[in-house]
C-alpha cells in the first residue's frame, strides 16, 4: 500500500494517526507528539464514586475522559457509521450500572467490557451488513486507502487492533492507554509493537524503506 494513508505505517515512534474521529467527513493524516508520561487524575476514583451517586457532571468528566478508548473498541468491530451511536449506548449503559461496581479503579476495564458486549450484540442483531460497508460515500483516495487500512486492522486480534486504534484513531499516548483500559504500561507496549509488525506483514510493507516526508 502506499500514499498518504501509510505513511504512519512507515514510523517506528507512531508519530502519525489516521484521523477517522467522527467529527469530520474528510480523513486526513494527523501528526502527533511522542509519548510522555500521563499521571493518572488524583481525583479519580472520587469522581467515579460521584457519577455511581447519580452526580451528572462527574460522569460527564468520566465521559469526556474516556470516550476516545471507547471509540476504539467500537470501532475495531462495528462499521464506521454505526460507531458514534454505540459509543453514546455503552456510556448510557454504563451510567445506569455504574452503582453497581464495587472497585472504582476497575472503571477502565469494566466499562471496555461493556463497549465490547455492546459492538458485538450490535453485530449479531445486523448480520446483513458487511464488517466494512460498501455503500459508504467517497472516492477520495486519501479516504479509501485509510478505510482499507482500517479494514486490516479490524482482521487482527483483539488485544492489537484496540490497542493500535486507540493510538493511531483516537490519539491516545501509551500512557493514556494504559492508565484508561487497566493494561499495564509493558502491555501496551507489546500490543502496539507487534500490532504495528503485524498490519505491516498484512498490508505487505514490511522491509520497504520509509519514505521521503513532506509533512
Amino acid at each position: 500500500m502506499t500514499g498518504p494513508a501509510a505513511v504512519f505505517l512507515h514510523d517506528a515512534s507512531m508519530e502519525h494517526a489516521l484521523d477517522l474521529r467522527p467529527a469530520g467527513t474528510t480523513l486526513a493524516v494527523l501528526t502527533l507528539g511522542r509519548d510522555a508520561a500521563v499521571p493518572p487524575p488524583p481525583d479519580e476514583a472520587a469522581r467515579i464514586r460521584a457519577a455511581a451517586a447519580g452526580d451528572h457532571d462527574a460522569f460527564a468528566e468520566l465521559y469526556a475522559g474516556y470516550v476516545r478508548m471507547v471509540h476504539a473498541i467500537v470501532l475495531a468491530r462495528v462499521p464506521r457509521a454505526d460507531a458514534d451511536d454505540l459509543v453514546q449506548d455503552v456510556f448510557l449503559t454504563a451510567f445506569t450500572r455504574l452503582r453497581g461496581l464495587r472497585e472504582p479503579a476497575a472503571f477502565g476495564g469494566w466499562l471496555a467490557a461493556i463497549a465490547r458486549n455492546r459492538a458485538t450484540d450490535h453485530l449479531r442483531q445486523a448480520r446483513d451488513q458487511t464488517e466494512l460497508r460498501e455503500d459508504i460515500p467517497g472516492g477520495d483516495p486519501i479516504e479509501a486507502d485509510t478505510m482499507a487500512v482500517l479494514d486490516v486492522v479490524r482482521k487482527l486480534p483483539d488485544a492489537y487492533r484496540e490497542t493500535l486504534l486507540m493510538r493511531l484513531v483516537e490519539g491516545m499516548t501509551g500512557a493514556e492507554i494504559a492508565a484508561k483500559s487497566g493494561l499495564t504500561p509493558a502491555s501496551v507496549r507489546v500490543n502496539l509493537h507487534r500490532g504495528m509488525k503485524l498490519l505491516r506483514e498484512r498490508l505487505g510493507i514490511e522491509g520497504r524503506p520509509k519514505p521521503a516526508s513532506d509533512m
